[in-house]
């Protein structure tokens, strides 16, 4: 049976397949192409398969599909999209700015920080342990009160508005 592993970056759609025999082939694609395809994962996929772009793909072909993204990463360093929101444990409000404090040029008096991905903090009450021990249980009831707030306020209004189930889920 095949197996797939895919990257869909902003510009391309990078595949990796390994054939029933073991071989491996490789496709590259635009990512978006409206024109051709929908979805440049599964138009690739059917390419490699040597199918047509709308044939079916048969069952039992396929063993395994991995894919992975860039594009919320690029989106986000390119600034691109909707406001970014970050929700942080409680005191460390400032520990992206701060950072690691690494100064190549030490001696400089007008440090210059790079800018913020992020729009705007929520500290949430929570904390852990350096080992992922839980000290303290996420309080979801404030968690998910900042979310709807910062909902109300403009963030995510393309998404739906937060739910409790997903604010736990994502733990």
């Amino acid at each position: 049976m095949w197996q797939f592993w895919v990257e869909r970056g902003g510009t391309f759609t990078d595949i990796v397949a390994k054939t029933p025999a073991g071989d491996l082939q490789t496709h590259k694609l635009l990512s978006e192409n409206p024109e051709v395809y929908t979805d440049a994962a599964v138009y690739g996929i059917r390419a490699l398969l040597g199918l047509g772009a709308d044939d079916l793909i048969p069952e039992g072909m396929i063993s395994a599909d991995k894919m992975g993204t860039t594009v919320a990463t690029n989106a986000l360093l390119e600034r691109k999209g909707e406001r970014t929101l970050l929700l942080i444990t409680k005191g460390l409000r400032d520990l992206l700015q701060i950072g690691y404090q690494n100064r190549p040029r030490l001696f400089d008096l007008e440090i210059v920080l790079p800018e913020l991905l992020y729009a705007d903090v929520v500290e949430v009450d929570e904390r852990l342990a350096a080992d992922g021990e839980v000290i303290a249980p996420l309080q979801t009831a404030s968690a998910r009160a900042a979310l709807e707030k910062a909902y109300s306020d403009g963030y995510g209004r393309s998404l739906s508005p937060p739910t409790a189930s997903r604010i736990t889920s994502a733990r």
